[in-house]
């Protein structure tokens, strides 16, 4: 299944073209998530924040403020005014922990969720239907991809130079890029 629009390319600059495809669905993704900000009065990291709490939730994880906090890279007091701000906005709230009632939990306000899904639910469908017209193989593939990109990108975060991979037609008899260069460029 191909996109309307999309060219496919073969040869050596296929990998890249994918790469390429990916820089611009996260530029856009992050576009839609800062309309969404906006539309709402929310700072960027109020958003992450939300998406952060709706995944522990999602997972049956209950978040602590300072799990939070090393989740989006705040410091303490950061995390406080974070959370204080979207306590009073109404969409997060503290409560106790159910394994530990000495410990503080931030949740998110069941109204946020639906604030959310009213923004990202048409998204969130069209994802879900493009995805309907891949078999079980092919959606595996995307999954396993994605994830390493994440995971490539979250150790990159991190500082860390991601593990040489196996070389393709493109970059056999390269160096590997300078620290700093991500590969997220239009050119080699």
């Amino acid at each position: 299944m191909i996109a309307r629009g999309v060219t496919v390319q073969t040869g050596p600059e296929a990998e890249l073209e994918i790469v390429h495809l990916l820089r611009a669905t996260a530029v856009e993704l992050w576009l839609h998530s800062a309309r969404f900000a906006h539309a709402n009065g929310l700072h960027p990291t109020d958003v992450r924040a939300l998406i952060a709490l709706m995944d522990a939730r999602r997972a049956g994880e209950e978040m602590t403020a300072g799990r939070l906090g090393a989740a989006l890279g705040l410091n303490s007091a950061g995390t406080t005014a974070l959370v204080d701000r979207l306590e009073r906005a109404g969409h997060v709230r503290r409560t106790r922990g159910t394994r530990d009632r000495r410990k503080v939990v931030v949740e998110v306000a069941d109204d946020a969720v639906e604030l959310g899904w009213a923004f990202f639910g048409p998204l969130i469908q069209r994802s879900t239907e493009l995805l309907s017209g891949y078999d079980e193989h092919q959606r595996e593939a995307i999954r396993e991809f994605l994830a390493g990109v994440r995971k490539a990108a979250a150790g990159a975060g991190a500082g860390e130079r991601p593990a040489p991979g196996p070389a393709s037609p493109h970059t056999a008899g390269r160096d590997a890029p300078a620290p700093g260069n991500t590969g997220f460029t239009d050119g080699q």
